[in-house]
């Protein structure tokens, strides 16, 4: 039994004994039965007001308890709806009280959400305004009269962390274009004249707006300042390039050289001003010394002329170079062919490079073939010969594999150009062509005059003798005996100047057999000293190697002859 039961039980035990009580008071004091009645009525009146207005105000309770229910219930529906939440459903076995207790925090709760959104949705509003008064742009698209959703309120969140990075990464990026720009404008002298400029240079990097058409002015600033110190740095190279040239034209001193304002450093307006009034002094300097001027810009178009291989006939195209009239039109002539040379040159400088090696490792070839030539080259010591038949092999096939490089470099230039690369005034294959004809036919030329020296030398050996084999050291030592020689010589002493020499086709001296005199007092022979050598040999031995020699002379052996042939 609830404790309600036994309380309500206790309540009727207590009004019965209060009736009872009553009725006792009634009997002892003698109260008739009618007016015992009257009073029992009165009791019963006095309680059922009593309970009526107790019942009547439980009632109103009740009533109070389902209103307020069913506002509660009304307002968690407008909640969820407004929080874009799942309909709350209370649970109908509870009571009355527990129901509206349970709708009340729920609808509590419901309202803190509420007012937590909205609150929240206030803060990103006013972040988002700042921000898009900052970077100018448009504000989140969200209505801050309806309570937000939790992802619309995501949504907002990363939209302005993303408008916070975009924010960052513009003031970045103008402090480092602002920092670049304040340091241009004091390299190049420049003072803000505009309405922008002054805002980027001069405000506070907080005051300055950060929109798209800002950040891009300021670029486009930035670039137009570097451009025009491109432009300086370019002229200033350029002023410095002329006085270096002009300087090398005049043949200025080193010592004036050194206080000149070239080797000021930078672009600045006035190392600009300093150097355009050194090229004017060195202008006028020039003008003062045309015929030097003109002399030394000749040279250096020589040069240019011998890099890109001009022949002689395209050399004479430029009639300029042999003017005499020494004025500055002929000098501006020279200067104007000057600059198209090189660049002509520095456009194809691997090509003309290229040709230049090739003739280089030519002229090194042509002179190897020229010491293989060298008769005197078999008298080297320490292998030389063969070092220089490795080298011709090797040059050889240098030679050999930058021809075949340049036929097909020059024929893509040629294509590529549509025209006729030449050197020294041919087509290059034709000029390769002809250096190697004019190299057969310097051969054949050599082999026609060695042919020639034999045949002369022949003719020499059977007309005074036969060129000595030995050495000059062998040949004239010992001592001579006059009276045995003159038996074997008579022939020799009739048909040859005594001691007599002859020239060979190498240019060399040589020595016929030697012809005994006699002493001049005609008494004993005496011995007689020979040039670097003091031995002395048997007379009878000596007589023999002359007699020997003098047959030789006279059977006609050209042992000379077949030594030259070796070195062919």
């Amino acid at each position: 039994m609830r404790r309600s039961d036994v309380v309500a039980a206790e309540a009727v035990s207590l009004l019965n004994g209060a009736m009872a009580a009553l009725r006792d008071i009634w009997e002892e004091i003698g109260i008739p039965e009618e007016m015992r009645l009257e009073r029992i009525e009165t009791v019963k009146r006095h309680i059922k007001e009593i309970l009526d207005l107790m019942v009547a105000e439980e009632e109103r309770l009740k009533q109070r308890l389902l209103k307020s229910i069913a506002l509660s219930r009304k307002e968690i529906d407008t909640l969820c709806v407004e929080l874009q939440l799942e309909p709350y459903e209370a649970e109908e076995e509870n009571s009355i009280l527990q129901m509206e207790k349970n709708l009340r925090s729920r609808m509590d709760v419901l309202l803190k959400q509420k007012t937590d959104r909205m609150r929240e949705l206030k803060t990103l509003i006013e972040q988002d305004q700042d921000l898009c008064d900052l970077l100018c742009t448009t504000p989140f698209c969200i209505d801050s009269n309806v309570v937000p959703s939790l992802d619309d309120l995501d949504r907002y969140r990363r939209h302005l962390a993303s408008l916070n990075s975009e924010k960052e990464q513009r003031q970045e990026e103008f402090v480092s274009s602002k920092r670049q720009i304040i340091l241009l404008m004091e390299e190049l002298d420049h003072t803000p004249d505009t309405s922008f400029e002054r805002e980027v240079v001069c405000e506070d990097e907080e005051a300055f707006c950060l929109s798209r058409d800002n950040i891009a002015a300021l670029q486009v600033l930035l670039k137009q300042l570097e451009a025009q110190r491109s432009q300086n740095e370019a002229v200033c190279e350029e002023l410095r390039s002329r006085i270096i040239a002009l300087w090398e034209r005049l043949q200025v001193p080193a010592e004036e050289r050194e206080t000149s304002a070239v080797h000021l450093a930078g672009s600045r307006a006035k190392t600009r001003k300093a150097l355009q009034l050194e090229v004017e002094n060195l202008e006028e300097l020039k003008l003062q010394n045309m015929k030097a001027v003109i002399q030394a810009i000749r040279a250096e178009l020589a040069g240019y002329w011998d890099k890109c291989f001009y022949s002689q006939e395209q050399r004479e195209g430029f009639t300029p170079y042999y003017d005499e009239d020494y004025t500055e039109a002929l000098l501006e002539l020279h200067e104007a062919e000057v600059g198209k040379m090189k660049s002509y040159y520095e456009a194809h400088k691997d090509l003309f490079e290229a040709v230049q090696k090739w003739e280089e490792n030519w002229k090194l070839f042509l002179e190897l073939e020229r010491k293989a030539t060298d008769p005197s080259r078999f008298t080297n010591r320490g292998g030389n010969l063969l070092k220089e038949e490795k080298q011709r092999a090797k040059l050889q096939k240098v030679l050999s594999k930058l021809q075949e490089e340049l036929e097909s470099r020059v024929q893509a230039w040629e294509q590529d150009h549509e025209g006729t690369f030449l050197v020294k005034g041919q087509q290059f294959m034709a000029y390769v062509s002809e250096q190697w004809q004019l190299y057969h036919l310097e051969k054949e030329k050599e082999k026609q005059e060695r042919q020639l020296k034999r045949s002369r030398q022949i003719e020499a050996e059977m007309m005074y003798g036969s060129t000595p084999r030995t050495p000059m050291k062998r040949r004239l030592l010992g001592i001579s005996t006059p009276g045995k020689v003159r038996k074997h010589n008579v022939s020799s002493i009739s048909s040859a100047t005594p001691n007599s020499t002859v020239r060979s086709g190498f240019g060399g001296t040589i020595y016929h057999s030697p012809v005994s005199r006699l002493p001049p007092s005609g008494g004993k022979l005496g011995q007689a000293s020979t040039p670097n050598h003091v031995a002395a040999k048997n007379p009878r031995s000596r007589l023999k190697e002359q007699n020997k020699e003098n047959v030789f002379q006279l059977n006609g052996t050209t042992l000379s002859a077949r030594t030259f042939k070796g070195f062919q």
